[in-house]
């Protein structure tokens, strides 16, 4: 059952990034192409999600803007996976001052309220999808930092790593071939889960106009524009909700299908607690 949930969700994942990197060839219209003549159209055959204030094709602009926003999100879920793991590998191998220095400064980071100091660092950037990313990138690498470095503390002290010293191998080969590896689990895992969690944070910054900017498709950018019609035209505002909605469910599923594949132990420790009250 486990593995059958697992090719299920993964299909529904790879649909969902198929669509987002051909969405110029999925599109009905240009979804950039105004017509104020069939501006706030409600859905029909024609435009299955309905027209926005500008005339622009709802179904259109919703499939680029996933996109927009599943490839941020994905772009930075790799950042941080890639910048935070390597921060934790370095400091669990070393140890010593450089560890302290490092782990004061994601102390810092942790410190302060997350989204608050993305908004914070984005209002300073001017906004931008990029400058969303690099904002959210700033405040989300400590967590993989801290991950990595109690990984690397216990593979440090393996027998496997004292022979592989002893045959002679450098550090950055112990380091690339030896830790890195036995570490993956828990942060991809991590990583996985927080696809969704990232996907939130970029539109939530887009709705507040801290990330993409107008007339870029974006699902939260598009959730501000309509939010003034929510009850003269609500699709405007529900069609890219949804998408958003559906979308962070499937990768949260996922991700909590690849967690118990990765580790049958928690999995096996959940049906034992059973459900909670």
């Amino acid at each position: 059952m486990g593995r059958k949930k697992l090719i299920f969700l993964g299909a529904l994942v790879a649909v969902l990034l198929a669509a987002a990197a051909f969405a110029e060839y999925l599109t009905p219209y240009d979804p950039y192409a105004q017509d104020l003549a069939n501006a706030l159209q409600p859905p029909c055959a024609a435009h299955p999600l309905g027209t926005d204030r500008y005339g622009r094709d709802m179904l259109s602009r919703v499939i680029m803007g996933g996109q927009t926003t599943i490839y941020s999100s994905l772009l930075l879920v790799v950042l941080i996976t890639v910048a935070g793991s390597a921060v934790g590998i370095v400091c669990g191998y070393f140890g010593g001052k450089l560890d302290a220095v490092l782990m004061r400064i994601s102390d810092v980071f942790l410190a302060f309220p997350g989204m608050v100091f993305a908004i914070a660092v984005a209002s300073v950037m001017q906004g931008g999808v990029m400058n969303a990313v690099a904002a959210l990138a700033c405040i989300s690498w400590p967590r993989y930092a801290r991950i990595a470095r109690s990984q690397v503390l216990t593979v440090k002290s393996m027998p496997y790593i004292h022979a592989a010293r002893l045959s002679g191998s450098g550090t950055a080969k112990i380091l690339c071939r030896h830790v890195a590896p036995n570490i993956a689990g828990p942060v991809i895992v991590t990583a996985v889960l927080d696809i969704g969690t990232m996907m939130m944070e970029i539109a939530g910054l887009s709705f507040l106009g801290l990330g993409a900017a107008p007339p870029t498709a974006e699902w939260g950018s598009m959730m501000s524009n309509g939010r003034s019609m929510l009850q003269t035209s609500p699709w405007v505002i529900l069609a890219p909700g949804a998408a958003i909605f559906l979308t962070v469910m499937i990768f949260n599923l996922f991700g909590d299908t690849v967690r118990d594949a990765l580790d049958p132990r928690q999995r096996k420790r959940r049906m034992e607690d059973g459900p909670v009250a």
